[in-house]
């Protein structure tokens, strides 16, 4: 990716001058978006299939549109490279919920943890700063902000567990851990996708978060981890468990 090589303009403020101009567009954005995944999540059947087909074309639709305005040349190869990321991400979701003994509680907990790690990142690294995690990719990020988030996601995962099913605390830390790297492993592969193909967001399709792909990116990355903790761990057994 040649946009990596180039050199990282300054970091400036959001508009405004605040490093909290873009929490109220994002609030909004999740005060409507939350209760629908919730909704669909334990409705189950129909309505989460929907939803997971929806987000697809969305992902599918975004990275084209990447892809197209991307520097040449332009390799059928990086669009359909992306696709099947973004299949199997889907696929993921879709077959962790297909398990009707624990199918709800495996993607809410994987959901949590993600959203938890997502908002704890935010959040230290707003308020602590510091050293830069991946500055060619993504200014922005910290180190701070990465251990804020796996902190959150380990914690938040933790009492998840407690309140639905205990499990033994190391393994429920342990995947939490993981799971809430491989999100932020995500976030950053967005990051880096974005720059090769020059956008600032994949999409505007949310009003304050971008596109769908910049929402689910910790998530396409998190959910085949989930699968295969899942599959490690044998039918009708919680992923904490």
């Amino acid at each position: 990716m040649r946009a990596l090589a180039e050199p990282m303009p300054p970091v400036r403020p959001a508009a405004g001058g605040s490093r909290w101009a873009d929490l109220g567009p994002r609030a909004l954005s999740a005060a409507v978006m939350l209760p629908l995944a919730l909704y669909c999540l334990f409705a189950g059947g129909w309505a989460w299939n929907a939803m997971v087909l929806a987000a697809t074309v969305a992902l599918l639709w975004e990275w084209w549109r990447m892809w197209r305005h991307g520097p040449e040349p332009r390799p059928a190869l990086s669009l359909l490279a992306g696709w099947g990321y973004m299949l199997a991400g889907a696929a993921s979701l879709h077959w962790l919920r297909a398990d009707t003994a624990v199918g709800l509680m495996d993607v809410l907990f994987l959901l949590v943890v993600v959203w938890s790690s997502d908002i704890g990142a935010y959040l230290a690294g707003r308020v602590i700063g510091g050293p830069k995690l991946a500055p060619r990719i993504s200014p922005g990020k910290t180190w701070s902000g990465a251990l804020g988030g796996l902190v959150a996601a380990m914690l938040v995962g933790l009492l998840v567990s407690r309140h639905f099913a205990p499990g033994p605390v190391a393994h429920v830390l342990l995947v939490a851990g993981v799971l809430s790297v491989a999100s932020m492993l995500g976030d950053l592969l967005e990051s880096a996708c974005k720059r090769h193909y020059g956008v600032k967001d994949s999409s505007r399709l949310i009003p304050g978060h971008g596109g769908v792909f910049d929402r689910l990116d910790g998530v396409l990355a998190a959910a085949p981890v989930a699968v295969a903790v899942a599959l490690a761990l044998g039918p009708g057994v919680e992923l904490w468990r």
